[in-house]
């Protein structure tokens, strides 16, 4: 279990997690299934640093992207770097072997760009619109949470890794399909408490839940019939397109 946390703190964020022993398929999908709780303080960072922003005086917007800059140190911009490389990937062509080679550069296409850009305007826009508060800074600490147990759908029993090196692979195919669904099922709850709790609602917390699960669905579905399997890049695309609707659907 040590070896899952340290695992996944030191894959989702800068804070130094020590020496790991050799990882198997178990403490690969221990440490998917771990990744809500250990970005915990890096979420009780953001929402800290967002809510000082507001109280400060702010622009929403300022506060917005503040925090999510702070997110992106915090996690090295790993997970922004895989949804870049999953969107360069997607438009490099039709060949899964030729997708799978551009998402491998380390260089970012204008696909890649543009996805950036919309995706980081759409969450700083709506943790700017959140943060409103201490329950609204604490809205999206937990979503951000919330949204890493995308992880556990993208390396569910069922989808292979889709090349036989980097990240994905370790971790790939690992997660039980029941571990995934109680995940889950755990993040509907938590979300649609604390979306109570802040003021916006029960059902807004329930359907940011359920719309995230369906689009990491969607994007696994696309990977494994474009590019045969998932790999690193398409996990962290899965966290971030995880987290924005879930914000986004929040502010609705």
């Amino acid at each position: 279990m040590l070896d899952a946390l340290r695992l996944s703190v030191g894959t989702l964020t800068i804070v130094p997690s020590g020496t790991i022993g050799e990882i198997d398929r178990r403490t690969g999908a221990r440490a998917m299934i771990m990744a809500p709780l250990a970005v915990v303080p890096l979420a009780a960072v953001v929402g800290l640093i967002g809510g000082l922003g507001q109280f400060a005086g702010l622009p929403s917007l300022a506060v917005g992207f503040v925090a999510v800059g702070v997110l992106a140190l915090g996690s090295r911009a790993l997970h922004l770097d895989g949804l870049a490389d999953t969107v360069d990937g997607f438009g490099a062509g039709w060949s899964a072997e030729r997708s799978l080679i551009v998402m491998q550069r380390g260089d970012v296409g204008p696909m890649g760009v543009v996805a950036l850009v919309v995706l980081l305007g759409l969450q700083a826009v709506s943790i700017g619109e959140l943060v409103d508060g201490p329950a609204g800074a604490l809205l999206v600490a937990v979503a951000i949470c919330c949204s890493r147990a995308a992880l556990c759908l993208t390396c569910v029993r069922g989808v292979p890794a889709a090349r036989a090196d980097g990240l994905g692979v370790a971790v790939a195919d690992s997660v039980p399909r029941s571990a995934a669904a109680a995940c889950w099922l755990a993040v509907l709850l938590i979300m649609t408490a604390v979306a109570a709790s802040s003021g916006n609602g029960p059902i807004l917390g329930a359907v940011a839940a359920v719309a995230a699960a369906v689009a990491v669905g969607v994007l696994v579905y696309r990977c494994v019939r474009r590019l045969g399997g998932v790999t690193g890049d398409v996990m962290g695309a899965a966290i971030e397109i995880a987290f924005t609707v879930m914000i986004v659907v929040l502010i609705v």
